[in-house]
């Protein structure tokens, strides 16, 4: 069996999508509750193996790997990508970035205009728009005002950063789902779909999308220009 296991971590969630060549898929997620911290790390193993094992598959099966790349948290990607990579190497096999944006956009469907958008804290949302399946402009971080100008009338927003900003969008227009409407989660088929379809890197060149500087870097740059 070939099989392609694919997960992510740019959310608060964990979760993992395992495909076999014979068209079986199964998904396993870890969502924290209101108030609990992430568990990629205590997580993120456990969760692909039981995906493999939901698809009669094992470590041995697995021909491709698929890491989400982001953007989102920081903490949350570098322990997805460092996962990633130390598999990819370790069984030589291949290794390909999957945007968590286009995933969102992707379980979105049928519904042909989709603005994908992940709370990216400090008030502003990573967001890109999707027709028809293809990005029609590049991931951004916005204030939540701005995110109607990426899109309009009968579009669908999707993610965890359009339940939070669901009145700037629903002003431009937007339609957002009820709160615990599927779609606004990071689903594991959409992930191994995009794995399966994407082009393998090599896995030192795996890295985020972190789209806007990290926390560190912009204390660093601020302490370097203080007088």
């Amino acid at each position: 069996m070939s099989v392609v296991l694919a997960f992510d971590t740019a959310t608060g969630a964990t979760v993992v999508g395992a495909a076999g060549s014979g068209g079986a898929v199964a998904e396993r997620r870890d969502d924290p509750g209101a108030g609990e911290r992430p568990r990629h790390v205590q997580r993120l193993l456990e969760l692909c193996e039981a995906a493999l094992a939901d698809i009669g598959a094992g470590w041995d099966d697995v021909a491709r790997i698929g890491a989400g790349v982001g953007p989102g948290t920081f903490t949350g990607l570098r322990i997805g990508i460092a996962t990633a990579r130390a598999l990819a190497t370790a069984r030589d096999i291949d290794v390909v970035p999957v945007s968590t944006l286009e995933a969102l956009a992707l379980g979105a469907q049928p519904h042909d205009e989709v603005l994908a958008v992940i709370d990216a804290r400090r008030g502003e949302a990573f967001t890109a728009p999707f027709r028809a399946g293809r990005r029609t402009a590049p991931p951004a971080a916005l204030a939540p005002d701005a995110l109607p100008g990426l899109a309009g009338p009968g579009w669908l927003a999707v993610g965890d950063g359009a339940v939070r900003y669901r009145e700037p969008l629903a002003a431009g227009g937007i339609d957002v789902p009820p709160d615990s409407d599927p779609r606004h989660r990071v689903a594991g088929a959409a992930l191994a779909r995009l794995a399966a379809a994407g082009t393998p890197v090599a896995a030192a060149t795996l890295v985020p999308d972190y789209v806007r500087l990290p926390d560190a870097e912009l204390h660093r740059r601020r302490v370097a220009a203080d007088p």
